[in-house]
């Protein structure tokens, strides 16, 4: 009776929607402890505008628009009827979401550290297609294994956890960049 009782909450929406709140919050601590992780690693002293910056892009995006475009996901390609469902969702996610979200969110960031609109894009056109060839090189098994194995109510979760190491690259890539330009 009680292993009936997990797998039901499991399949419910009740999981889902518990699970949902707290992960974007899990975006923000991600993001702000991946930036403040790259800075210490790098041995810098502790600027406070990039940690915010990840911070409030985590709370506001890296939880809800991964969650809705997982949620959309399974309702285009559902197991049950669609032929190869799993190379559909990886083709999307790589070949779509990733370069838009990439993009979004190295313009965001950049807002997000009060840069102006013109530094913000001349920040994503140098940064844009080297960490988008990273994102599909370091992030494609991450991909698959979530797809493959992770329960859909979970997908975002564990993309989080793996973000916490794709954050402290972004930052040390932008960090670069700007150390570079002079921004």
């Amino acid at each position: 009776m009680y292993d009936n009782f997990i797998v039901h909450y499991v399949r419910s929406d009740r999981l889902l929607k518990f699970l949902s709140v707290p992960t974007y919050f899990f975006g923000c601590v991600v993001g702000t402890a991946g930036s403040l992780a790259s800075q210490i690693v790098a041995g810098e002293s502790i600027r406070l505008d990039p940690i915010l910056a990840f911070g409030f892009y985590g709370l506001l995006f890296g939880g809800t628009v991964p969650h809705y475009f997982y949620e959309t996901v399974e309702r285009l390609f559902p197991e049950e009827s669609a032929s190869f469902p799993l190379a559909k969702k990886l083709l999307l996610e790589r070949l779509i979401f990733a370069p838009l979200m990439q993009a979004f969110s190295l313009y965001s960031l950049a807002r997000f550290e009060g840069k102006t609109h013109r530094a913000a894009l001349k920040q994503l056109f140098a940064l844009y297609l080297p960490v988008l060839e990273a994102n599909w090189k370091w992030l494609t098994l991450f991909q698959v294994i979530n797809l493959a194995f992770i329960p859909p109510m979970l997908r975002v979760l564990f993309m989080n956890i793996v973000g916490f190491g794709w954050a402290m690259f972004l930052a040390s890539k932008r960090r670069k960049q700007s150390q570079r330009k002079g921004d």
